[in-house]
């Protein structure tokens, strides 16, 4: 079989390792719930956003460690490397690069954070940085114009998991002075701030790559103090952060292997934030009164289909027939006790995206219907199911195969243990029919992970899906300035979605940062991060 170029192939490992991990826990992102139309949807499974009871504080304490069980250990401290999410690490880098703009959950826009200010052109293909004047990295060295255009070039070079997304759009980056950087865009691009809320946004100082070995240099509220791998890493603080100095002494990462056991370390004081994703841990940390931030994705857990020619999913009377079949609410009762969000809509009745457009829905006997066409036309109904060996990847594994089996398929189970295993033959080979993941939608950002998985020549579409008129609404989607212009174009999407089934969805995801009621001054951003620079604990 044919393998992607070698660049290419890191990349998609890149842009996968996230992803692969949310095939046993489904994955959650940042943003909030709010305004009239997740009102009007309520469907009374969850309120997002910041959720608990959270004492005052009273008057901000400095000293203390924050112990925090995170869901996985960053790859490595270069965001380059690693896919800076709340899921893979991306909060530790948040804590010793920042990030240049932030993502407001309860406001729901991009804020100013190592930046002074961002603004655009009338349309939207022009946008202005300035950059603080007394920001500097913890060499001592200025986080100053050239630093920023000098740290995307070098992410772009490296390979970094958004570069996907740059490298087509981003014309040219020019330090225009010290302080003004102006980004000069392809096509317009409304939700353009969300990168720089995000990796390609924790800028890195000169000194981090200019030798043999990159080191972590930043300009963040903490310096990396000790690291042992699979064990704790401990970032002490950044004595000359521009904030000034952070009121905690350090912070202590580790990931216990589950997300029941990060909840008991929070239960048992163990630990003083976590996050989980897992539904039915996260229903009963929500129903524990726990303070944190509820956070809400699309797309949360799918099934990804393989369409291209050969493989089963290449005919769409097949792709109907399994989106016909598989019902999401028999998935999650079988997996997490019932506990989640399944259901169908690229966007749940909580998301302030939620289209009006109704979704395929289950109809049996239109699946066996479409299925029989296919077989006529000398299809023999086989196909491989890949997922993990975990007992909640088994048990969707199972539920699957019988969900399909009903309708005439005959299922074959590929449980991988090796999630590099996964990566290979999902994002790199193409060695699979249909594998389980997910795509996790952002409330902030719809366009990213939309065009992630749903464009015909991104890096991050695993199945191969390729349709012009998708191509086309994706296009009008990152140029979309609004709610309105945007929620027309995301019911075009549904709608095509539903006719033409370039995977199956069942259901979003609701993932929870959790903290112990003592913890205050936690900033949630983008990517289901936070931001440790303003935390305290209270004595």
């Amino acid at each position: 079989m044919k393998r992607a170029p070698r660049p290419r192939a890191r990349l998609a490992a890149a842009l996968a390792a996230a992803a692969m991990l949310t095939s046993a826990c489904v994955s959650s992102d940042t943003g909030s719930t709010g305004g009239e139309k997740a009102q009007k949807a309520e469907r009374g499974r969850y309120t997002f956003g910041l959720v608990g009871d959270q004492p005052d504080g009273g008057t901000p304490v400095d000293g203390g460690t924050l112990r925090i069980a995170d869901y996985a250990e960053a790859r490595s401290l270069s965001p380059a490397v690693t896919y800076a999410t709340g899921a893979s690490g991306g909060s530790a880098l948040a804590a010793v690069y920042d990030v240049l703009m932030r993502y407001d959950t309860a406001a729901k826009k991009y804020e100013p954070q190592l930046a002074k200010s961002l603004h655009s052109s009338d349309d939207l293909k022009t946008w202005t940085l300035k950059l603080r004047e007394d920001v500097k990295f913890s060499d001592g060295t200025p986080l100053d114009a050239a630093a920023v255009t000098a740290s995307l070039a070098w992410y772009q070079k490296n390979k970094g998991a958004d570069t996907a997304l740059l490298a087509p759009n981003l014309a040219k980056t020019e330090a225009v002075d010290d302080t003004t950087v102006v980004f000069t865009l392809r096509t317009p691009w409304a939700t353009f701030p969300a990168m720089l809320a995000q990796a390609p946004g924790m800028i890195v100082a000169p000194a981090a790559y200019a030798g043999k070995t990159f080191e972590p240099i930043g300009a963040g509220p903490f310096v990396l103090d000790e690291h042992a791998p699979q064990e704790e890493m401990v970032l002490k603080a950044n004595e000359d952060y521009f904030k000034g100095r952070p009121h905690l002494d350090a912070l202590r990462f580790t990931w216990p292997q589950s997300d029941r056991a990060k909840l008991e370390a929070l239960n048992d004081g163990t630990a003083d934030v976590t996050y989980m994703r897992s539904p039915d841990v996260v229903d009963d940390a929500v129903k524990e009164g726990h303070p944190g931030e509820l956070t809400l994705t699309g797309l949360g857990n799918m099934i990804t289909i393989n369409t291209r020619e050969g493989r089963p999913g290449a005919d769409l009377r097949v792709r109907k027939a399994m989106a016909l079949a598989l019902d999401p609410e028999l998935d999650t009762q079988r997996a997490y006790e019932g506990k989640g969000l399944p259901g169908q809509e690229i966007f749940p009745p909580e998301s302030r995206l939620h289209s009006e457009v109704e979704p395929v829905g289950i109809d049996l006997d239109e699946a066996k219907k479409l299925l029989a066409e296919a077989k006529k036309d000398g299809y023999d109904g086989a196909i491989t199911y890949m997922d993990g060996t975990d007992p909640v990847s088994r048990a969707k594994g199972v539920v699957t195969k019988a969900m399909l089996e009903r309708v005439g398929f005959t299922v074959e189970l590929d449980l991988v243990s090796s999630i590099a295993d996964r990566v290979a033959k999902t994002y790199v080979e193409h060695d699979f029919d249909i594998s389980r993941g997910a795509a996790s939608i952002s409330e902030s950002d719809p366009y990213h992970r939309l065009q992630s998985v749903l464009n015909s020549t991104s890096y991050g579409n695993p199945g191969g899906y390729a349709n012009p008129e998708m191509d086309a609404l994706l296009a009008e989607l990152q140029a979309a300035d609004g709610d309105e212009e945007t929620q027309k174009i995301l019911d075009r999407v549904q709608t095509l979605f539903n006719e033409d089934v370039p995977l199956v969805n069942l259901g979003a995801s609701a993932g929870f940062t959790a903290w112990g009621e003592n913890v205050h001054g936690i900033v949630p951003t983008d990517e289901y991060m936070t931001l440790f620079g303003e935390a305290w604990i209270s004595k």
